[in-house]
């Protein structure tokens, strides 16, 4: 499957978020502070993706990559995405996902990171009584007082 990605500048790309269920890539031309374009694979059952790269070119899998993920996953996935990118090496790095779904989203995504609670507002810290670090404390309704 060749992934067929919006006009633009897709340079820059990353892995946002990778769990069992959702493998999230972000794209833009620059990644300081937030992407334009991301792919999401639903389900990812096998990934070569290096965590971060520049200026991939999408083309169908090899036979090769489909025998090679068909043995690994014990089937034909519904999406197998391969593509070519440069990830710092001296030649391209052959990039392959399978997922049970792929879906191109775009939209800015900010990349900032929030540096304490909702509102902007920096946590506070009161002092409290010292604990040893062996004993859990109780911070739901005891006062922060050791267990």
């Amino acid at each position: 499957m060749i992934v067929r990605l919006p006009e633009g500048s897709w340079w820059d790309w990353d892995v946002v978020e990778w769990n069992a269920g959702r493998l999230r890539l972000g794209a833009g031309y620059d990644l300081t502070y937030a992407h334009g374009l991301e792919l999401v694979f639903g389900d990812p059952l096998f990934v070569v993706c290096p965590a971060a790269f520049h200026d991939p070119v999408f083309r169908e899998p090899t036979r090769e990559e489909e025998a090679l993920v068909a043995r690994c996953v014990g089937e034909t996935p519904p999406v197998l995405v391969a593509f070519d990118a440069d990830a710092g090496g001296t030649e391209p790095a052959s990039c392959l996902v399978a997922a049970g779904s792929v879906e191109v989203v775009a939209g800015t995504v900010l990349r900032r990171r929030r540096a304490g609670p909702p509102g902007g507002r920096p946590a506070s810290r009161t002092a409290g009584p010292a604990t040893r670090p062996d004993r859990a404390r109780d911070v739901g309704s005891g006062g922060g007082r050791p267990s």
